[in-house]
C-alpha cells in the first residue's frame, strides 16, 4: 500500500465519499475503543477564520461577497463557499490548493505531539489530496449511490437534484477500494461492521 508505516504510532486513515458512513464509524471507533479522532474537515474549517493569513486569500480571490456581514469577526460564510466551489470545478481547486497543504501539515504535527498508540484521521479526500502518507493504513467506506443520496437529502435538507450533484462533483477515476487495507460498507447492519471493525481493532 502506499501508506507510511514508519509512524511512531498507528494512524487509520479513514476515507469514503460524502455520507458514506465516516464519521459514524470513527465516532464509534472513538466511543469504544478509546481512541482519539482527528478532522480534517474540523481541522479545515480553521483556516477559514478571520484571523488567519489563508482567510485573506480566500476573500481577495472570490470577493467579499462570501462575507457574513452579520458576524463581528466578519467570518466567511461556509455554506455559500461551498456553493460557488461545487458549481465551478476550477474554483474548488483553487480552494483545495489552498487549504489541502495547511491541513496536512496542522494534521502531522497534532499526531506528532500526541503520545496515543493509535489514532484515527478522519479525511474525506486522502486519496486526492494525497494524505496518504499521513497513515500507516487506510479503512475505505462505502455504501451504495442510493444510500448516499438520501443521506445527503435528509442530512443537509437539499433537493435530490442538489444533492446528486454534490454527490457527482466528488466523483473521479481513483480505485480507492484496490487502493486501502480495509474496506467497510455502512450498507451492512450496525453490527455487522462493529464486529468487523472489533477485530480490526
Amino acid at each position: 500500500m502506499i501508506s507510511n508505516p514508519e509512524y511512531k504510532q498507528k494512524r487509520i486513515g479513514i476515507t469514503g465519499g460524502i455520507a458514506s458512513g465516516k464519521t459514524t464509524i470513527a465516532k464509534y471507533i472513538s466511543s469504544f475503543k478509546k481512541i482519539k479522532v482527528l478532522n480534517a474537515d474540523e481541522i479545515a474549517k480553521q483556516f477559514l477564520l478571520s484571523e488567519t493569513k489563508s482567510y485573506k486569500e480566500i476573500i481577495q480571490h472570490f470577493g467579499h461577497r462570501i462575507i457574513d456581514c452579520s458576524s463581528p469577526t466578519q467570518e466567511i460564510q461556509t455554506k455559500l463557499l461551498r456553493e460557488i466551489i461545487f458549481a465551478n470545478p476550477t474554483e474548488k481547486i483553487w480552494l483545495e490548493n489552498i487549504i489541502h497543504p495547511l491541513v496536512k501539515e496542522k494534521m502531522n504535527n497534532k499526531c506528532m505531539q500526541m503520545n496515543d498508540k493509535c489514532l484515527i484521521l478522519e479525511i474525506p479526500l486522502l486519496f486526492e489530496a494525497n494524505f496518504t502518507d499521513l497513515c500507516t493504513e487506510i479503512w475505505f467506506i462505502k455504501c451504495s449511490k442510493n444510500t448516499q443520496l438520501k443521506r445527503v437529502m435528509n442530512r443537509d435538507k437539499i433537493s435530490e437534484e442538489e444533492a446528486m450533484r454534490i454527490i457527482d462533483s466528488q466523483s473521479n477515476d481513483i480505485d480507492k477500494e484496490k487502493l486501502s487495507d480495509v474496506v467497510i460498507s455502512s450498507d451492512e447492519d450496525n453490527q455487522t461492521w462493529k464486529t468487523k471493525i472489533n477485530q480490526l481493532i
